[in-house]
């Protein structure tokens, strides 16, 4: 009976995730940028776990900021990155967070980007 109820507890917990994922930097400041110029920027990022990590969605918080990220697992103790580009049409302070979904232990992590765009002269 005892070894049954542990055989269900056992059966009962949920699947654990991997490790961890940790970014060189969480937060792109971009400064002041004259609109319509590059908006651009790359976070990586090193698995620090002894299993792959898979990125299984990131997601920005608006349609002016699009991300593009690594598809493929990572190894531990390899290195990956997301490609974050700002629409700098829009003139004005902006502050946008890219919200990063993966079977790490520490997920999901937010990553931000900000700064001004200003007018073209």
């Amino acid at each position: 009976m005892f070894l049954a109820a542990m055989t269900i507890q056992a059966q009962d917990k949920p699947a654990t995730p991997h490790d961890s994922i940790v970014f060189a930097a969480t937060t792109h400041d971009y400064g002041t940028i004259v609109q319509a110029s590059d908006g651009s920027c790359v976070f990586a990022f090193t698995n620090k776990g002894k299993a792959p990590i898979v990125l299984n969605d990131v997601k920005a918080s608006c349609g002016c900021t699009v991300p593009e990220w690594t598809r493929t697992p990572v190894a531990p103790g390899e290195k990956g990155s997301i490609k974050v580009t700002y629409n700098t049409n829009n003139i004005g302070a902006f502050t946008k967070s890219i919200t990063v979904n993966s079977n790490a232990v520490n997920s999901p992590l937010v990553l931000i980007i900000k700064g001004t765009v200003t007018a073209k002269q």
